[in-house]
């Protein structure tokens, strides 16, 4: 077995209702830009929840040809919009021995289910008796990362993680463990979700904790989460590769830890949370007190927030005074699958330009959220060492550590 190598992220793409690229979205959140708003979609009159994430005035016909989108559900196309940027921005060709060392894992949580909405409604309300060949590729949860190792002729391993809220920090996890033991030179990963559609918010009503208002986490009056869509992939790289051939490095992935709470399938476990930081920390090599700035999973509901917020106290004592933590679900709604992967652009914004991205939308101080939350405008810092947190419905949480080159 190969020695432990550094792996580095050398491009970074994404799409979502801040913005159409990572630099979109990057800058939208430095300006705590609000991307949530009304839903527009079929039957949207029959729902109790109406604004969300949503992506606007998004034209498949300005990105695909007409069989490219026969084939690809919604979530498949903003993971193919923005593996084209980040694959562009890493400048890699991959051809010949790279390319059969290099390979994709995606996380998503509803997978193609823009797709199963639209059929489903032909056969049960529009009582049609037959549905389009393609239907089970569109809808099939590795539909995003087949069809990206296929555009980019990527050989190695490739596979999706499904585990809810936290798809995209297990998948992005794999990555860099395939990455740092060798098994990979390159991995392109991240994660991409479309559940904005009558058949994804009707389930997600159910559960009652989605916010009609907007979402306030770590506020006091918040009362829940709102959904939004889109995607965001990178590069992450060997870093020798990476230097030997002179590439931008925007960030190191340093550390990372999952957990299992084992108690609850909706209810957040603090010592699960707790686990799997202190765990990242470890695997990193990193004291608690080189940690500058958490992207928190702050979802917006009471029991998250709270449930996060005690955890950090736990693991990070003291220091918890002079972290920065912040939610952007507050800006681009919650991803579930693709949300880990758009909150890593936060963290890599913290490490290499020093803006920490607002936790916007708050308005009432919560003394069981008694940390600095970035209140509703971006904040400077010095910040080396970033966390990004996802913790997610079945008790199943992923920590990922970055830190500066």
């Amino acid at each position: 077995m190969p020695g432990i190598r550094r792996v580095v992220i050398t491009g970074m793409g994404a799409i979502c209702a801040l913005g159409g690229s990572a630099t979109e979205v990057s800058q939208a959140m430095a300006e705590g830009k609000l991307g949530i708003g009304p839903l527009e979609f079929q039957d949207v009159d029959r729902l109790s929840i109406s604004i969300g994430g949503q992506i606007r005035g998004y034209d498949p016909t300005a990105h695909f040809g007409r069989q490219e989108i026969t084939l690809y559900d919604k979530f498949t196309q903003f993971a193919l919009l923005s593996a084209r940027e980040a694959v562009e921005q890493s400048g890699l060709s991959f051809e010949g021995d790279l390319a059969e060392e290099a390979g994709v894992v995606l996380g998503t949580a509803g997978g193609g289910l823009q797709t199963q909405d639209e059929n489903y409604r032909s056969v049960y309300e529009d009582g049609k008796n037959r549905v389009h060949p393609f239907v089970v590729p569109r809808l099939m949860n590795n539909a995003a990362a087949s069809h990206v190792s296929m555009v980019h002729g990527l050989q190695g391993p490739s596979f999706t993680v499904a585990t809810a809220c936290a798809s995209s920090n297990h998948a992005m996890g794999q990555a860099f463990n395939l990455v740092r033991t060798g098994q990979s030179k390159v991995m392109i990963t991240g994660g991409s979700e479309s559940m904005l559609c009558f058949g994804g918010i009707k389930a997600w009503e159910g559960l009652r904790v989605m916010s009609k208002d907007g979402c306030r986490p770590f506020s006091a009056n918040r009362n829940g989460m709102v959904q939004g869509e889109g995607a965001a992939i990178f590069v992450f790289e060997e870093y020798e590769h990476a230097v030997s051939r002179g590439a931008d490095i925007l960030a190191e992935v340093r550390g990372f830890a999952m957990t299992s709470d084992a108690s609850d399938i909706v209810m957040p476990n603090k010592h699960g949370a707790k686990r799997a930081m202190i765990g990242a920390l470890r695997d990193a090599g990193i004291a608690p007190e080189e940690v500058g700035y958490i992207n928190a999973h702050g979802t917006g509901t009471a029991a998250n927030d709270k449930t996060e917020c005690a955890a950090v106290r736990e693991v990070f004592g003291s220091h918890s005074n002079d972290l920065r933590i912040s939610s952007t679900k507050s800006m681009h709604g919650h991803l579930i699958g693709g949300t880990g992967a758009v909150e890593l652009l936060a963290c890599i914004m913290a490490l290499r330009d020093g803006v920490v991205a607002p936790t916007i939308s708050h308005q009432e101080h919560d003394p069981e959220c008694d940390l600095n939350v970035v209140p509703n405008e971006a904040q400077q810092a010095d910040v080396k060492v970033a966390l990004s947190n996802a913790f997610a419905f079945g008790g199943l949480n992923a920590v990922l550590a970055l830190g500066r080159v």
